[in-house]
Formats: C-alpha cells, sequence, structure tokens
C-alpha cells in the first residue's frame, strides 16, 4: 500500500478529488493549508501600503491505495494539476505498512 500526500492548488482540488472517485478511490482526507515552495508568495498592495504575502493557501490530499494503482492515480493527478507555473504543486509517496478499519478489524489492503 502506498500513501500519497497531493499538495495542489485550491482551483485544482474538485478536478482532481473528481478523477480520484472515478477512478475508484473512496476515501480520502483534504485539508486547507498555506505554504511557499519556489514562488516564495507574491507582493500585495493594501490601502497603498505593499504587503510581502509569504504563504499561500494550497489543498493537501491524502490517498492511501493499492500498489498497483499508484502510477495510473500519479498520472491523472499531475496531468489535472499541471498549469506550467510556479507553485503548481507536489506530490510525496510512502509506504504504508498496514491499516486497520476500526469498525469491522479488517487489515491490509481489505481495509482499504
Amino acid at each position: 500500500m502506498k500513501k500519497l500526500e497531493i499538495i495542489i492548488r485550491p482551483s485544482m482540488f474538485d478536478k482532481v478529488k473528481d478523477a480520484l472517485t472515478d477512478m475508484g478511490i473512496h476515501g480520502m482526507n483534504y485539508v486547507e493549508i498555506k505554504g511557499f515552495g519556489r514562488q516564495r508568495g507574491h507582493t500585495e498592495v493594501y490601502r497603498g501600503t505593499t504587503m510581502q504575502v509569504d504563504c499561500l493557501p494550497k489543498i493537501k490530499v491524502e490517498v492511501v491505495l493499492h500498489d498497483d494503482m499508484l502510477e495510473t492515480v500519479l498520472n491523472a493527478v499531475v496531468s489535472i494539476s499541471r498549469t506550467g507555473q510556479v507553485g503548481d504543486g507536489k506530490i510525496f509517496i510512502s509506504d504504508v505498512m498496514d491499516a486497520i478499519r476500526i469498525r469491522t478489524g479488517e487489515r491490509g489492503d481489505e481495509a482499504l
């Protein structure tokens, strides 16, 4: 099993969520976050004062999936989320040792 932490622009969330659902991903978590990468934020003018906005809004989606779905999901998320501009996001991939469904006690792949 693999865990994906997908950090994307907020405007891409609905497209990514719909694509994951269409691929048979039945569980995901997401959280609204703020952060920066290479873009280092941007400057804004507010009431005549220039302000540096260091942390930009992003969405972090967490998904655990079967190993055989990894490449399909990665390709879909990248193709949907890519604008070609700095700030498109990142995907982090981790191994999951085990999973347990609390309600039934199922473990491993059956728990997904």
